[in-house]
């Protein structure tokens, strides 16, 4: 098992990434969590199998159809905090 640290810049907010983003990580079975960030990007901590990690990230990079990715910066981070299953935050 695997955790990555995601933030999504872009046009991210209001075209529903995070309610993507959960159905995308649920339906590869990956635990986390994914927020709004007062900066405009979007936040996202996810655990599980490298291979749905990597595949995560991948369409992370695509997003929803109505948002616009300009970067995803993926970073390791061992202090963040995963739960059982996939959650949407509020904004910090």
């Amino acid at each position: 098992m695997i955790l990555r640290r995601l933030v999504v810049t872009g046009r991210v907010q209001g075209v529903f990434f995070r309610d993507w983003t959960v159905e995308q990580a649920r339906g590869l079975g990956l635990d986390g969590w994914v927020r709004n960030r007062a900066d405009g990007s979007v936040e996202a901590v996810m655990a599980g199998a490298p291979e749905q990690v990597a595949a995560m990230i991948e369409r992370a990079r695509r997003g929803p159809p109505a948002a616009r990715v300009d970067e995803v910066a993926v970073s390791e981070d061992a202090s963040a905090e995963v739960l059982d299953g996939f959650e949407k935050r509020p904004t910090r």
